[in-house]
């Protein structure tokens, strides 16, 4: 529904803002009656009671804006830096934080395979802080689909050939790929390499997002601190 509209929801002054700042387009706002509009789009004033039948939150924000949808673009288009891939990610808390995490770590692009929560639902926008409005988000059908970059795939458990996430050379044109939170990665999936991250304890492994955030990361401290791989030392 969203992608035939061309639109999606965003709710919250800070989200609204953000969305504005990022060069967003809001095509309608709706403000709850004696508070000050956000946007010069169209403007909707509701009461208390309407608007916690139209909002997503048990305890809705006086702004809501319908904002349209980012103009798409290609792998083609993404420069040189990293991704993130979200394959099939469901949790829209997940996804959210992965977004941001990885936003926050100079991610260039972020990347859903077909069967991930819609990143542009509202939980997942929420979740996300708005970081969502500051990357290129792209949709593809599957991993086949990732071309031009090395898929990194995760996995909490050592597979053959895999090697520790903090010993790995992460400043090529890498795709960090996080898989479904159940179901991980499908092992014969076109995946370059594995890294793993260690941990103790009987903990058997990490949250899709925590995961992604350690990874996200460690990408970062690598291309602060290390020359692009290829390039001469």
């Amino acid at each position: 529904m969203r992608r035939a509209a061309g639109c999606f929801v965003v709710e919250g002054e800070v989200l609204v803002r953000a969305a504005l700042d990022a060069g967003l387009t809001v095509v309608e706002e709706f403000v709850l009656d004696g508070e000050p509009p956000i946007s010069g789009a169209v403007l909707h004033h509701l009461d208390a009671t309407t608007l916690e039948r139209v909002a997503s939150t048990v305890s809705p924000q006086p702004h809501i804006a319908v904002v349209a949808l980012p103009a798409t673009v290609g792998l083609a288009g993404i420069g040189d830096g990293w991704i993130l891939v979200a394959d099939r990610v469901q949790d829209p808390g997940n996804l959210g934080t992965m977004i941001r995490s990885a936003v926050a770590a100079g991610a260039a692009a972020v990347v859903v395979t077909s069967g991930t929560v819609d990143p542009f639902s509202p939980k997942v926008v929420r979740a996300s802080a708005g970081a969502l409005f500051s990357v290129p988000c792209i949709e593809v059908m599957a991993l086949r689909d990732v071309a031009g970059f090395e898929l990194v795939g995760t996995s909490s458990h050592t597979k053959s050939g895999s090697v520790d996430y903090d010993r790995y050379d992460f400043t090529g044109r890498i795709a960090l790929v996080m898989g479904n939170e159940a179901a991980g990665l499908d092992a014969d999936g076109p995946i370059h390499a594995w890294v793993t991250i260690p941990h103790v304890g009987p903990v058997e492994s990490l949250n899709v997002a925590m995961a992604s955030t350690v990874l996200s990361f460690e990408i970062a401290r690598q291309r602060k601190h290390r020359p692009p791989a290829g390039s001469e030392h």
